[in-house]
């Protein structure tokens, strides 16, 4: 995933695509380049690493600015992130300027038939290909559009292309396939970005491009035509968040201030839920109640953290509705030939809406006619688009690489369609949803609690932050917590760490305890199949070897106390909405656990906000 900038108006152009970058190093930050039109040529600068990189090489080498320009932001797939692969790429005369997110797929037999023509690469990246297959196209017409539709339709891949030309200084032409890309709509100026965070600055009007799209900005109009140059329709939008939603807010980083965040985040996503005759109604539920009776198998696909939320679903919407649910991995679903038919609804859940694992399955979904509902956070993207109802989480911008309160809207959104899907199916009564939802719009309060009390957990990073393993049990709804947990610790700590259901220590895993070893341990509430009991034994089981035990149980739970090293208290919720608050304090606890030993919270090394490739 790369961050991409383009802007056409009045203001300073460098100005403008800058702040869009610094906006969108979350999308990928191995290097960063501009490139600017001024008076009739390209004036470009790109450096690896972050963009303070880029900064200092601007303020040490100044280039001439322009009131047209692009912009780039770099999370490498094809060549090593140094200076001669960032972005953006020049054709041999340096008329053309392009920045690319994504792969292009057959861009190694692009590249030789064109350095059999006499044209000589300067780096290792397939994107540099498009700059030298325009300036061929432009040998025979005038038309950037155009030139853009003609590359496009030879490219294999999924990509986004935002592109400038130094004879055309009025312009800038945006290209998208299975790869973000939005329209910034102004007044006397028009911005492209992968994300509205890159204009949100400037304007929060924006418009949907839809697949394989070619867009004309100029400072006065938006043309979008289909890859052969037909008018394409298009959607427009108000973005309802501002440029202070994706500032820090006074946090040190931004996971902190979006774990800060996780009580609004789940009673917005609960927001609007009741009809007013008191039913449950969705987002944008483009399936009827007789197709949603039809289903009689659920498959939730996800990839990452969002996985976990999806196995939590699986527990919601067995318990709740009677109806088989599965839960796979976005990256190996369609591969293995799963059994899908029209009474099949396959739910994927994506905070970017643009994962492109979760992309393909969706496709791969429709192909075999089975029905596609998405749970999303980004209005707009593409997964939305391609399913046939959405629910949005309404978490507002994450910003920070590691999800956060992007994975506990997920989860509530998750329990919502399962109580939706009580309710068309009739297996419970509308008293007995309520009850549920009543107990859901209490969790933002024990959230909140859990922040309050967050003090415990921090000091008990910094006592912990010399450990080089540490391990995560769970059971019920508890082990995606703790797969979670182990997650987050990994992303950020860059330490191994690993979640286990708590069943299976014995099947293997207690080989791993020893003395002074790290385990957090998940308890589910009292009274749920003894499976509370069942824990309390586990946790005797791995303190007998030695294992420093770290307990989060609810209020009132003294089973535990005799066990635990260190106990951290939940508030008491029904069993299966305990991962909205059991999830917080190891949140907590892994990003201070980073900062403990000096790293980047919010951009951990290898990884990027949203995995645009496969």
């Amino acid at each position: 995933m790369c961050g991409i900038v383009g802007y056409v108006g009045e203001r300073s152009a460098l100005e403008v695509v800058m702040g869009g970058l610094r906006r969108l190093e979350y999308r990928g930050y191995d290097s960063g380049g501009v490139a600017l039109i001024h008076e009739g040529t390209i004036s470009s600068a790109k450096k690896a690493g972050k963009l303070l990189n880029l900064d200092a090489e601007l303020k040490a080498n100044p280039i001439a600015d322009g009131t047209t320009g692009i912009g780039h932001t770099r999370w490498a797939t094809h060549g090593a992130p140094n200076d001669r692969n960032a972005h953006p790429h020049l054709d041999s005369t340096g008329r053309i300027a392009v920045v690319h997110n994504g792969i292009i797929e057959n861009f190694a037999a692009l590249r030789a038939e064109l350095e059999a023509a006499g044209h000589e690469m300067v780096s290792e990246t397939d994107t540099e290909t498009v700059a030298h297959l325009l300036h061929d196209e432009l040998e025979s017409t005038d038309d950037l559009a155009e030139a853009v539709r003609s590359v496009c339709r030879r490219l294999r891949g999924a990509f986004t292309l935002v592109i400038c030309d130094a004879q055309r200084p009025d312009i800038v032409i945006g290209a998208r396939r299975n790869s973000p890309l939005v329209v910034g709509r102004g007044k006397g100026e028009n911005f492209l970005g992968s994300d509205v965070a890159a204009f949100i600055e400037y304007t929060r009007d924006a418009i949907e491009l839809g697949q394989d799209q070619v867009v004309t900005i100029t400072r006065d109009d938006v043309v979008v035509t289909d890859f052969f140059g037909e008018p394409a329709e298009t959607k427009e939008y108000h973005v309802d968040w501002d440029v202070s939603a994706a500032e820090k807010g006074g946090f040190d980083w931004f996971m902190l201030k979006e774990i800060d965040e996780q009580p609004q985040a789940v009673a917005d996503t609960l927001l609007g839920r009741h009809s007013i005759d008191g039913l449950l109604q969705l987002d944008e539920m483009r399936l009827s109640d007789d197709e949603l009776r039809e289903v009689d198998k659920v498959i939730v696909v996800a990839a990452g953290t969002s996985f976990y939320a999806a196995m939590v679903a699986k527990y919601a919407i067995e318990h709740w509705t009677r109806i088989p649910c599965e839960v796979e991995l976005a990256s190996e679903f369609r591969y293995r030939d799963p059994i899908l038919d029209r009474s099949t609804l396959v739910v994927t859940i994506s905070q970017s809406g643009e994962t492109m694992d979760t992309l393909m399955a969706i496709r791969y979904a429709r192909q075999q006619r089975a029905r596609v509902l998405s749970i999303c956070n980004t209005n707009g993207s593409t997964i939305p688009r391609e399913s046939d109802a959405v629910i949005y989480t309404h978490a507002g911008p994450e910003v920070a690489v590691a999800s956060t309160k992007g994975f506990l809207a997920q989860v509530t959104a998750c329990y919502l369609l399962a109580l939706y899907f009580a309710q068309i199916k009739g297996v419970k009564y509308g008293d007995e949803i309520a009850s549920i939802i009543g107990e859901l719009e209490k969790t933002p309060t024990g959230i909140q609690r859990m922040l309050d009390e967050a003090d415990q957990v921090r000091k008990l990073a910094a006592e912990l932050s010399g450990s080089r393993s540490i391990l995560f049990l769970g059971r019920h709804v508890g082990y995606p917590v703790a797969l979670e947990g182990a997650l987050k610790l990994k992303e950020l700590a860059y330490i191994h760490a690993e979640g286990f259901a708590a069943g299976e220590l014995k099947h293997g895993p207690i080989a791993v305890i020893e003395e002074g070893l790290p385990v957090f341990v998940i308890v589910p509430p009292r009274g749920r199949d003894q499976l509370q009991e069942k824990t309390v034994s586990n946790i005797q089981e791995i303190r007998a070897r030695g294992a420093r035990t770290i307990v989060l149980a609810e209020d009132g739970d003294d089973d535990v106390v005799p066990y635990s090293d260190h106990l951290i208290r939940l508030p008491r919720v029904p069993t299966l909405l305990q991962p909205l608050v059991a999830t917080v304090p190891l949140q907590i606890f892994a990003s201070e656990f980073a900062s403990q030993l000096g790293h980047d919270v919010d951009q951990p090394r290898n990884l990027a906000k949203s995995v645009t490739v496969e």
